[in-house]
């Protein structure tokens, strides 16, 4: 679930394509996986669960680095499973090409500097129609988390990202305030310092807010809290000793 933004904070930084600001070389080939889980106050014995696996790689193509990262979304049941495939510039995190299949419907891009185009090559695109042009370049929302580790962050600062959620509204710019940071502590009680990442506004007539905390040494998204229609959404990195789940679906 993405939120839209509408706030200001004084000296904010925009991340734009041209100005190549992303720390792109901080992004860390790999399997992540991610136990996510909601909470509703009012039903206190129930809590909702998804399992996340995002695979970034390095690769070339054309002559030209590329990140790909694969997604996989595993829920209680069938419908709940979404698989999602992207493409970027390693030079400048550019999208490329970005698909989705969410109950079996796959969703396809071409994404271009000044428009997204549905990929018309891909069997069975049920976007293969779709067309948007851009006034400027974007960064693709589906991969705020891998963004989010490449940011320059610090003390007091406040970051504007032009993001576009594929197949949707037009994009527009997010703010996201450092408004400070905490110790994590992980396995064998380690304590990571990390940066803590806002953003906040209202949604559907109700106020929402995200919280996100990076490593401040590593560039590490660690955990996440949203707020949001009287309910609560966790996210928390799982240890690199996590079972990969792939190898096994795949026999």
């Amino acid at each position: 679930m993405c939120f839209a933004v509408n706030l200001a904070f004084a000296q904010t930084d925009t991340i734009r394509l041209k100005d190549k600001r992303l720390l792109t070389s901080v992004l860390k080939p790999g399997l992540k996986q991610y136990l996510v889980y909601f909470q509703t106050p009012a039903s206190p014995k129930t809590l909702r669960f998804w399992f996340w696996l995002r695979d970034i790689k390095t690769e070339s193509r054309g002559g030209e680095k590329v990140f790909t990262i694969t997604q996989h979304w595993y829920g209680n049941d069938t419908t709940s499973y979404r698989e999602v495939y992207s493409v970027n510039k390693a030079a400048d995190f550019a999208p490329v090409y970005h698909s989705e299949t969410v109950k079996n419907i796959k969703s396809a891009y071409n994404w271009h500097s000044d428009k997204i185009t549905g990929a018309d090559t891909v069997k069975g695109n049920a976007k293969k129609d779709f067309s948007l042009a851009f006034n400027t370049p974007n960064f693709n929302w589906n991969l705020d988390i891998e963004t989010f580790e490449m940011l320059p962050l610090a003390a007091g600062k406040t970051f504007a990202i032009n993001f576009y959620d594929a197949g949707l509204d037009p994009p527009k710019y997010i703010l996201y305030k450092v408004s400070g940071s905490e110790i994590v502590a992980t396995l064998n009680d380690e304590k990571i310092d990390c940066w803590k990442l806002l953003t906040e506004g209202d949604y559907s007539g109700g106020h929402f807010s995200q919280t996100f905390w990076i490593s401040k040494k590593g560039h590490e998204f660690l955990k996440e809290e949203d707020a949001f229609n009287g309910g609560y959404r966790y996210k928390v990195k799982m240890a690199q000793g996590a079972i990969d789940l792939m190898p096994r679906f795949k026999k």
